[in-house]
């Protein structure tokens, strides 16, 4: 299965520290709460992994991001015009409208898909916690 853990799908889509995937990523697990939903931990309070490596390291997640907002833009696109019907111009309101609702979504998630590609899970890691704890 493709979510288990120690794949870093399963670190992406729970939101959970990559190295260890025990430890939460982000500060506020609900959607409703806006003003919080970007902020993130400073370290993992499980395996203590800083998650802010160097200054200005989340700039690259602006590409991850990038092809998030294109690919649902192309979807919304496909839908709206192939499914519904709908002529260009609506079409193009349709993602728009579409994007201003996933804007969050898409960032929060481009940041955690960021920093998976280049920290990789670590078993040893989550077995040296738990003798030690």
């Amino acid at each position: 299965m493709l979510l288990r853990k120690g794949s870093k799908l399963y670190s992406i889509f729970k939101n959970k520290c990559p190295r260890c995937q025990e430890g939460d990523f982000f500060e506020s697990t609900s959607f409703f709460k806006v003003k919080k939903l970007l902020k993130l931990h400073k370290h993992c309070s499980h395996c203590n992994l800083k998650y802010m490596m160097e200054p200005s390291f989340y700039y690259g997640a602006m590409y991850v991001n990038y092809g998030l907002t294109v690919a649902v833009s192309v979807l919304t696109f496909i839908i709206s015009f192939l499914v519904f019907n709908l002529d260009l111009l609506q079409s193009f309101i349709a993602i728009v409208i579409v994007l201003i609702f996933t804007v969050l979504h898409t960032v929060r998630l481009s940041r955690i898909i960021w920093i998976n590609l280049f920290v990789k899970y670590r078993k040893d890691e989550v077995e040296e916690q738990k003798t030690s704890s």
